[in-house]
């Protein structure tokens, strides 16, 4: 059995909030991949995008998701790690993969300005258009897919950890 689980979803969905929660009540570490980036870097999400463009950060991304050594874990990476085939396939290897899905609606309430949250966005694309891109690659890697319209994250978690003990068993 596949010793982690890795949260996967649009920037907003609560890859962040349910993964430490999830954690907590599983008595899992938690592993955020945006931070682990940054603390490699030393930079920003936001900057290393604005120096190495979307495809540099979008291939730096990957290498980290590909190389993450993890056992335990609640794995949360940037909602663009569906981009990189070979990331995904790791994450495979060594986690249960779970869609945190919203609808668009929810989605453009949670989010507000993208500038400042380090969202990989090409320019020109809209918000409406990141979410029509990565929506099915989401939904085609998914082990699991936990709604997450109009709940609390407790809900979610509760959901996730009932649904996995059911195929535990």
């Amino acid at each position: 059995m596949k010793s982690n689980i890795t949260l996967i979803g649009m920037p907003g969905s609560g890859k962040s909030t349910i993964g430490v929660l999830l954690a907590k009540r599983l008595g899992y570490s938690f592993v955020d991949v945006d931070i682990v980036i940054q603390e490699k870097t030393g930079k920003l999400l936001r900057e290393i995008m604005a120096e190495q463009g979307i495809d540099g950060f979008l291939k730096l991304e990957e290498q980290i998701n590909q190389g993450l050594q993890a056992k335990h874990s609640v794995i949360a990476p940037g909602g663009s790690v569906i981009y990189g085939e070979q990331a995904m396939a790791h994450l495979r290897e060594i986690s249960r993969l779970v869609y945190l899905k919203l609808s668009y609606e929810e989605l453009e309430k949670r989010l507000g300005d993208l500038t400042d949250r380090g969202v990989a966005i090409r320019p020109g694309m809209t918000l409406r258009g990141l979410y029509d891109e990565r929506v099915p690659l989401y939904e085609r890697y998914a082990d699991i897919t936990i709604s997450e319209e109009g709940r609390g994250p407790g809900a979610a978690v509760d959901e996730l950890r009932r649904i996995l003990k059911d195929n535990s068993n």
